[in-house]
């Protein structure tokens, strides 16, 4: 509703003063690049929210793949209503397509090693949903949703702890066991903690002073694989997620390492949209 608020404002002056009010249209929602595809129901629901009367077909489905000059829907229906929700409709398939297509390319990369591909909070504000919807669509996973759904520790909350400014002259691994058994306080007991870790030593600071899960962050591809080894030795079920400095030239080497997952900010952040366009006739 917002998106078709800010682009028909008080009403779409071209298409009211040149199509006919009673002008009847057909056509065919094209991709014009091959991709993956999300993002379908949203755009039927643009059609549909100005106007019941316009028909909305899928010829596939979300996380389909498909060529080049596939066509994705049909639509039908009143030509006014059909021109005014256009755009906005394919703003988000486009957009969605995209960061489902990247993160497919991300997926496909890794395929030979049970590591999975997670999205983060760097999305489009306002979007998240629908953009880490498209991540799954994709063949990607969600991370945290927002704040909320659980802990992790980073660097610059072990800075600011309880004790103030003391805190930054302290021990990484006194910081972190303090954060920790704060943390386990205050969270719900399904909830999990995570830490991140920047090094070796702070990797296997943080696997003996509980973690669930360790973020490695920003580490070399033989600093993470030494990381993955030694947390593997103190504790094998902890949860190891990689990030930083991750492209499709450097994800499978980072996968090799043994990681259980690789977050990657650019599948929302950074995603070109998938060419998509709308043909219409008159019907």
């Amino acid at each position: 509703d917002d998106a078709l608020a800010e682009d028909l404002g008080p009403g779409d002056i071209t298409t009211d003063s040149v199509v006919a009010p009673d002008a009847v249209a057909e056509g065919e929602i094209i991709a014009k690049a091959k991709g993956v595809v999300a993002g379908l129901p949203v755009a039927a629901l643009c059609f549909r929210r100005l106007d019941l009367r316009v028909g909305f077909e899928q010829d596939v489905e979300d996380g389909d793949r498909v060529s080049k000059n596939r066509v994705l829907a049909r639509v039908s229906g009143p030509a006014v209503s059909i021109l005014k929700a256009e755009r906005v409709a394919l703003n988000f398939l486009q957009r969605l397509s995209g960061v489902a297509t990247l993160t497919a390319k991300f997926a496909d990369a890794v395929a030979d090693h049970p590591v999975r591909i997670l999205d983060t909070r760097k999305t489009t504000p306002g979007l998240r949903i629908l953009e880490k919807y498209a991540v799954r669509a994709g063949g990607g996973a969600n991370h945290r949703f927002g704040l909320s759904d659980g802990v992790l520790i980073k660097d610059n909350h072990l800075k600011f702890q309880h004790e103030g400014a003391a805190a930054a002259g302290r021990e990484y691994a006194d910081a972190v066991s303090e954060a920790i058994a704060a943390a386990r306080a205050a969270a719900g007991h399904l909830q999990k903690i995570e830490i991140e870790a920047d090094t070796l030593e702070q990797a296997r600071q943080a696997a003996r002073a509980g973690a669930d899960a360790i973020l490695l962050d920003n580490m070399d591809v033989e600093a993470l694989a030494g990381a993955v080894r030694a947390v593997r030795r103190l504790n094998k079920k902890i949860f190891l997620e990689a990030s930083g400095n991750v492209s499709l030239r450097t994800v499978g080497r980072i996968a090799a390492t043994g990681v259980d997952g690789i977050s990657i900010g650019a599948l929302t952040h950074s995603a070109p949209a998938l060419d998509i366009s709308l043909d219409l006739r008159p019907a």
